[in-house]
C-alpha cells in the first residue's frame, strides 16, 4: 500500500508540475509559444514520437498534458503511445541493448504511421481536428511573469494561503526526490528530470503574481484537475495492486502450447496502463522462450503509467486510444510472427 500511494503521489506530482509549467509558459508568451506546433502536424508526430520513444513515462505525462489543452492530435498522442515502453525500456537496455534499440526504432517508426493514419481516419469521420487552446485562461491581468522583484517582498509579506500551501508541497516533493520518499531509488536521469521540474515549479509558486497564482495555479490546476488526477491514480494502481498479489497465470506454459495464444495474452496485458505486468514478456524473450512479434506486441499494446492521466481527464480518449494500440499491436505481431520473427 505505501508504494501504490508513493507511486500515485509521484505521478501526480509530475503531472501536476507539468501543467504548471505548461500553463506558466501559456501566459507568459500569451498563447504564442504554441502556434507553431499547432500548424505543423508532422512535427507533432515527431516530437510526440521522441518523447515516447524516452525510456520511462515521463514523456508520455508530458503529451497527455499537451493534448488535455487541446495543443495536439489524437494521432499523436497514439504515437507516443506505440512509441513509449515505460520503465520497461530500462529493464530491455540492461538486458539486451540492441535489440531493445532495434525495438525503439521500430515502435517509434509505426507510432508515426498509425499516428498519421489515425488522425487521417479520424478527420474523415468528424471532420479535421481543431487545435486550439482549452483550460489556459489569459485575462487582462496576465502580462510578463518573469521574477517580479518590485512585488516580491511584499507578496510574501501578505502571503495567501493558496501560495503558502502550494510552497510547502512543493517543497515537501523536492525533499521526497532528494531522500528517495518516491521516485527512482536510484539517481538516475529519471530522478534528475523530476526534480528538476520540481525546483522549476518552486521557482514559480514563490514568484509569480497573486493574480497568476490564484488564478491559474490555485484555481485551475490545483482544485480542478489534480485531486481528480490523484483518485484515478491511486484507484487503478489499488486495483492493480490486489491483481498482481492474487491472480497468478503460469505463462510460461500457455507458450509451451500456442505462441498465437501467447499473442494475444501479451496485447491484452498491455491494456492495463501500469508498468510491472509486461515485464514478464520481457523476461521470457530474454530467455529466448517467446518470439521478438510477441514483445513487439506487448510493447506497442503497453504504455506504462502513460495513459493514468488521460483516463483521468477522458475515458472516452483512453479506451479509443488504447483500441488503436490494441489492434495495432495484433496486425504487427501477427504479421511478425506470420513471417517467423
Amino acid at each position: 500500500m505505501l508504494e501504490v500511494v508513493k507511486s500515485s503521489v509521484m505521478i501526480t506530482s509530475f503531472v501536476f508540475t507539468m501543467m504548471l509549467l505548461i500553463e506558466y509558459l501559456n501566459v507568459l508568451t500569451r498563447g504564442g509559444w504554441q502556434k507553431y506546433m499547432l500548424k505543423n502536424r508532422w512535427l507533432q508526430y515527431f516530437i510526440t514520437g521522441l518523447l515516447g520513444a524516452t525510456p520511462g513515462c515521463l514523456g508520455a505525462f508530458a503529451v497527455v498534458t499537451l493534448y488535455n489543452h487541446g495543443l495536439i492530435t489524437v494521432g499523436s498522442v497514439v504515437t507516443t503511445m506505440i512509441a513509449t515502453s515505460g520503465d520497461e525500456a530500462f529493464v530491455m537496455f540492461a538486458m539486451f541493448p540492441l535489440k531493445a534499440l532495434i525495438l525503439t526504432g521500430i515502435l517509434f517508426a509505426i507510432g508515426i504511421v498509425v499516428g498519421y493514419i489515425t488522425d487521417a481516419i479520424y478527420n474523415k469521420l468528424h471532420g479535421r481536428q481543431v487545435l486550439e487552446l482549452k483550460g489556459f485562461e489569459i485575462h487582462s491581468d496576465d502580462m510578463c511573469l518573469c521574477f517580479p522583484f518590485d512585488n516580491f517582498v511584499s507578496q510574501w509579506k501578505n502571503c495567501t494561503s493558496s501560495r503558502g500551501i502550494l510552497s510547502v508541497v512543493t517543497v515537501a516533493i523536492i525533499i521526497g526526490i532528494v531522500f528517495g520518499g518516491f521516485g527512482p531509488e536510484q539517481w538516475n536521469w529519471i530522478r534528475i528530470t523530476i526534480l528538476f521540474v520540481a525546483v522549476v515549479a518552486l521557482f514559480i509558486v514563490v514568484t509569480v503574481p497573486d493574480h497568476f497564482l490564484e488564478e491559474h495555479l490555485w484555481k485551475h490546476v490545483v482544485l480542478k484537475h489534480v485531486p481528480r488526477i490523484f483518485m484515478w491514480t491511486f484507484g487503478v494502481l489499488f486495483v492493480l495492486y490486489f491483481l498482481d498479489e492474487y491472480l497468478n497465470i503460469d505463462l510460461q506454459s500457455v507458450v509451451e502450447k500456442s505462441r498465437w495464444v501467447v499473442l494475444v495474452i501479451s496485447a491484452l496485458i498491455g491494456i492495463i496502463p501500469e508498468s510491472g505486468p509486461h515485464l514478464i514478456f520481457v523476461t521470457l524473450f530474454s530467455k529466448g522462450i517467446i518470439p521478438f512479434s510477441i514483445l513487439v506486441t506487448s510493447s506497442i499494446v503497453q504504455d506504462g503509467h502513460g495513459m493514468l492521466p488521460l483516463l483521468a481527464d477522458s475515458r472516452k480518449s483512453f479506451f479509443v486510444i488504447k483500441g488503436i494500440n490494441f489492434i495495432t499491436g495484433l496486425v504487427v505481431g501477427s504479421i511478425m510472427m506470420a513471417f517467423g520473427l
